[in-house]
């Protein structure tokens, strides 16, 4: 299946790129808010997996990166907060308009799972799935080298090439797409928090997330040095009106040598994770629609 290709305005008027795997007869439609410095094309086998299991699939890119990225991120207003207030609410708009009536699904990777605990337009989700998706405070990266590595990174490189270039040049450097300056920046300064944005009183993320009552399955992987069980714990805690499912998978469970933060999104995690994934969404969409049956049969 070949998904269509388009843009969807944002309420300030910024295009967002974003692709759709639109299915006849679908059960339900599921959008996928991606990682930082990750590419809606990174998700694109799990989009037409998904699309095989009869939902319409939305993909995109949030604003300053892949196909929503201007002729120059030089000078390019956005911070990692319009992603999630102002793109994730420009495609889940979309979606509500485009396939009124149909149930509405979200799979978020690491801060696209933020974007679900944070967005007030989780409340039309039927359920949604939190994909390596931790609160990043730097302190609690697994490993003395790998914290000290990221800690370069986000405190002393990225300041200095944002300063330089204007923006986060991570093609340059080997450290996925390039990033808006005010995403890398403020990105950076939540990670050197104790409680990362929890502790930004702009976010108010304890209070958004606390109103989250969809039911979420969170999967976590035990090789995975960021979103590790103790970051999880840091974010999903928060979720205390929500449904909280968790799974953390060991590599040799899903039949395969390594996932990490990256590796589910893999095709080689088809047979194990996605499976499990699938299988998941499409009973939370049954159960919504047994829901809806007993509520009109008892009137």
């Amino acid at each position: 299946m070949v998904p269509d290709h388009f843009s969807i305005s944002a309420i300030d008027g910024v295009a967002l790129g974003a692709s759709c795997w639109t299915v006849p007869g679908a059960v339900a439609t599921v959008v996928l808010h991606p990682a930082t410095a990750v590419t809606q094309g990174f998700y694109a086998p799990f989009a037409g997996y998904l699309a095989g299991l009869g939902f319409n699939v939305l993909t995109y890119d949030y604003r300053g990166t892949g196909r929503s990225r201007p002729r120059s991120l030089r000078g390019f207003q956005a911070s990692m907060s319009d992603w999630i207030d102002r793109d994730v609410a420009a495609v889940m708009r979309w979606i509500e308009e485009r396939f009124p009536g149909l149930p509405l699904l979200a799979v978020g990777h690491s801060v696209g799972g933020h974007a679900i605990g944070l967005s007030p337009h989780t409340a039309s989700l039927a359920a949604a799935v939190l994909v390596a998706s931790h609160a990043g405070a730097s302190h609690g990266v697994r490993g003395r080298f790998e914290r000290l590595r990221v800690r370069f990174v986000l405190r002393v490189l990225a300041p200095l090439l944002c300063a330089l270039f204007g923006y986060m040049p991570g093609r340059r450097i080997g450290l996925g797409e390039d990033l808006p300056r005010g995403v890398m920046l403020q990105w950076a300064g939540w990670t050197a928090l104790p409680r990362y944005f929890f502790d930004d009183p702009a976010v108010d993320a304890a209070g958004r997330m606390a109103r989250v009552t969809t039911p979420l399955l969170v999967l976590g992987f035990s090789d995975d040095p960021w979103a590790n069980p103790q970051a999880v714990d840091m974010l999903v805690s928060h979720l205390v009106n929500a449904p909280v499912h968790r799974h953390t998978v060991h590599p040799r469970e899903a039949g395969v040598p390594a996932v990490g933060h990256m590796g589910f999104f893999r095709r080689r995690c088809e047979a194990g994770l996605w499976k499990e994934v699938g299988g998941w969404l499409l009973a939370q969409v049954q159960h919504q629609d047994e829901q809806q049956r007993a509520h009109h049969g008892g009137r």
